[in-house]
C-alpha cells in the first residue's frame, strides 16, 4: 500500500517520497498516511487538495481500497482482508520479520557481567536478558554481533575474598558449599569492613589492599587464590547462564585487562592526557565535556579501577573488532559513570558510538504494599533459587496435566523473562508470581499458551487440497493486518533498542487470535476455508515462534 501511494505521488506531482503507514483507531480506517501534509509545503499547495488528488486516483485504480481524507490532509485507509492477505502472501518468507538494515555493520553486546565474588544473584537477571534480546535483534537485522562477559573477576571483590576466607572460612566449607561459602564470606567481610570503619580501624581494609597489590605483583599464592576461587565462581555462572538459556561469544573480564590498562593509563599520562596527582592517583579532566569531576584512572596506591580496565577494554574492541557500535547492558545506577566513560573515549577520538542500555531495578510488594527494590532480607535473591521457586509455579500452573520437565523448564523461564519485557526498560518492574504466571493479560504464559494452542490445532487438523482462491478472508482479518505490523515492530525494536515492544505485540497478537476463535471454527470449515485458515495459523506460529526468540523464549509443545 505504501509503495502504491508512492507511485501515485511520483505520478500526480513528479515527486519521490517515502510513504509511511500508521495503524489509527479502527473507526477510522485500517491504515493513516499525512503524506499530503509533508508534501505540502514542498510543492505550495494546500495539503487537503493533494489528499483529495492522492485519495481520488486510489479510488480509480484500486477497488480494494477506500481512501477518505479527513481533517487538514490526512488520509484514512480501508482495504479488504483479501487485498491484506495478498500482501501478507507476497511478504511472507522463512525469516519473515527479519531484514538486513544494519548489513555491514559490527556490534559489541556486553552482559551479563556478574561479578565474580558472589552468587549469580536476581540482580543479574536483567543484563542477561535484556543483553541477550538485543543480540538477536541486532541478528535478525543484520548486524555482525560480538558478545562478551566482561566478568568483574579482579579488583576490590578479590582482596575481599581472600581476607574473609582467611578470617572466616575454611578449605572443608568451601569444598562442601562452593560459591555460596564465597558469598557468605563476602558479606560477613563487607560488614566487618564497615564495622571496622566505624570503629576507625584500618587493619582488615589494610589487608585487603595488600592482597590486591600482591596480585597485580604475580604473588604466587595471590594467583593461587584467584585461580581456585574464579574456576568455582565460573562454573556456577556457567551453570546459571545455561538455564537461563544465554551466552556469550567471549568472557574478557576485568583481570584479562588489568595490566592493559595500567598500560594505557600510562600512554595516557605520556600524552598529556591523563593527570597525576599529588598523591600519585591519576585523573582524567572532562571540562570540555560538561563534567568538574575528572574520571579516577588510578588509584594512589597503582591500583586498578573500573575506569581502567573499561579504558583497556574500548581500546582492545578498537584494535581487535573494529565495532561500529558497543552495546553496554548494565543498571541505571551506573549512568554517570558511563556517561564519564564515554566522554574520555571521545577525548582520546574513539569514534565508535558507545551506547549504556540500562534499565531500572526489580521490585517486590513490602507487608504493607510499598514496593522497594529486591533485596534477600525481603525473599529469594539467588538466581538459581528463583528458577528453582519459578519450575514450582509452573508445575501449579498446569495443574494435573502431563507435561515434560523440559516443558516446565520453557514455561518458568518464559514468565520469569517475559515479566523483564512487559514495560519500558527503564522503569522499574514489580516481581509478583501471580501476574507473572497468569494464563490472562499479559504474561509469557499468555503468550506461550496462544503458541501451544496455534501449533496443537495444526497438529490436528489438516489443511486439505480445498481451493482457497476464492476465499475472502473477512474473519481473518485483524489477525492478516496484525501478522504484517510485524516487521516493522522488528524494525522499531532494534533501532530504539527496546525489546518490549516485540512484547507487546506479541500479547497483542495472542489476544487479537484469542477473539479470533470466538467467532470461528477451523475444524467446522468449507475445505477452501479450512486451507485458508490453517495457512494461516501456520504463519502465526512462526511469528510467535520468532518474537519469542527475539525474547530468549522458547514455546514448550504442550501446556
Amino acid at each position: 500500500m505504501d509503495s502504491r501511494i508512492s507511485q501515485i505521488v511520483k505520478q500526480l506531482f513528479a515527486v519521490d517520497v517515502a510513504v509511511h503507514l500508521t495503524r489509527p483507531n479502527s473507526e477510522f480506517g485500517d491504515y493513516a498516511t499525512n503524506v499530503a501534509l509533508t508534501l505540502a509545503s514542498q510543492l505550495g499547495m494546500n495539503p487537503r487538495v493533494i489528499a483529495e488528488k492522492i485519495a481520488d486516483e486510489l479510488h480509480k485504480t484500486d477497488n480494494s481500497v477506500a481512501a477518505e481524507v479527513a481533517g487538514p490532509g490526512f488520509i484514512n485507509l480501508r482495504v479488504s482482508a483479501k487485498y491484506l492477505a495478498d500482501a501478507l502472501q507476497s511478504a511472507w518468507s522463512d525469516d519473515y520479520g527479519s531484514n538486513n538494515n544494519g548489513a555491514g555493520k559490527t556490534v559489541v553486546v556486553e552482559y551479563p557481567s556478574p561479578n565474580m565474588a558472589k552468587p549469580y544473584s536476581v540482580g543479574h537477571l536483567r543484563p542477561g536478558n535484556q543483553g541477550w534480546a538485543v543480540k538477536r535483534l541486532m541478528e535478525v537485522t543484520g548486524w555482525k554481533v560480538i558478545t562478551d562477559n566482561h566478568l568483574g573477576d579482579y579488583g576490590a571483590p578479590f582482596g575481599i575474598w581472600v581476607t574473609g576466607f582467611l578470617h572466616f572460612s575454611s578449605e572443608e566449607t568451601l569444598a562442601k558449599d562452593g560459591v555460596y561459602e564465597l558469598g557468605r564470606v563476602y558479606i560477613a567481610t563487607k560488614k566487618a569492613l564497615k564495622d571496622e570503619q566505624e570503629r576507625g580501624e584500618t587493619a582488615l581494609a589494610d589487608e585487603v589492599q595488600a592482597w590486591l597489590i600482591k596480585l597485580e605483583q604475580g604473588d604466587e599464592q595471590a594467583k593461587d587464590f584467584s585461580l581456585r576461587f574464579n574456576k568455582i565462581s565460573l562454573e556456577h555462572i556457567h551453570r546459571v547462564m545455561d538455564r537461563l538459556k544465554i551466552s556469550t561469544d567471549y568472557e574478557l573480564g576485568e583481570a584479562f585487562f588489568a595490566a592493559r590498562g595500567k598500560a594505557a593509563v600510562q600512554r595516557l599520562l605520556d600524552d598529556g592526557v591523563a593527570v597525576k596527582n599529588d598523591d600519585n592517583s591519576i585523573i582524567v579532566p572532562l571540562e570540555e565535556y560538561g563534567f568538574e569531576v575528572p574520571l579516577l584512572v588510578q588509584k594512589s596506591n597503582g591500583a586498578a579501577l573500573y575506569a581502567t580496565t573499561d579504558l583497556a577494554t574500548i581500546l582492545y574492541r578498537e584494535e581487535n573488532w573494529h565495532p561500529d557500535r558497543v552495546i553496554y547492558c548494565v543498571g541505571a545506577e551506573q549512568q554517570f559513570y558511563f556517561t564519564q566513560l564515554f566522554a574520555m573515549a571521545k577525548k582520546l577520538g574513539i569514534k565508535t558510538d558507545l551506547y549504556h542500555l540500562w534499565f531500572g531495578t526489580i521490585d517486590q510488594k513490602n507487608d504493607d504494599g510499598t514496593r522497594a527494590k529486591m533485596s534477600s532480607r525481603k525473599g529469594v535473591v539467588l538466581m538459581e533459587e528463583l528458577l528453582n521457586q519459578a519450575e514450582a509455579k509452573a508445575r501449579q500452573v498446569v495443574g494435573e496435566r502431563t507435561v515434560s520437565d523440559d516443558d516446565i523448564a520453557k514455561i518458568a523461564l518464559g514468565a520469569i523473562k517475559f515479566s523483564d519485557f512487559t514495560s519500558d526498560r527503564r522503569t522499574n518492574i514489580l516481581f509478583d508470581w501471580d501476574s507473572i504466571f497468569a494464563l490472562t493479560g499479559f504474561s509469557g504464559p499468555y503468550i506461550q499458551y496462544a503458541a501451544v494452542r496455534v501449533n496443537k490445532i495444526l497438529h490436528d487438523i489438516t489443511a486439505g487440497d480445498g481451493d482457497r482462491a476464492d476465499y475472502d478472508y473477512t474473519a481473518e482479518k485483524v489477525v492478516i493486518a496484525k501478522l504484517l505490523d510485524y516487521p516493522e515492530t522488528v524494525q522499531l525494536a532494534a533501532r530504539d533498542l527496546e525489546p518490549h515492544k516485540v512484547a507487546t505485540y506479541l500479547y497483542e497478537l495472542a489476544r487479537d487470535l484469542n477473539r479470533y476463535y470466538e467467532t470461528t471454527r477451523i475444524d467446522e470449515s468449507t475445505s477452501g476455508a479450512r486451507r485458508a485458515r490453517i495457512e494461516l495459523l501456520a504463519k502465526v506460529s512462526q511469528v510467535f515462534t520468532h518474537g519469542l526468540g527475539l525474547l530468549g523464549i522458547e514455546v514448550p509443545s504442550q501446556m
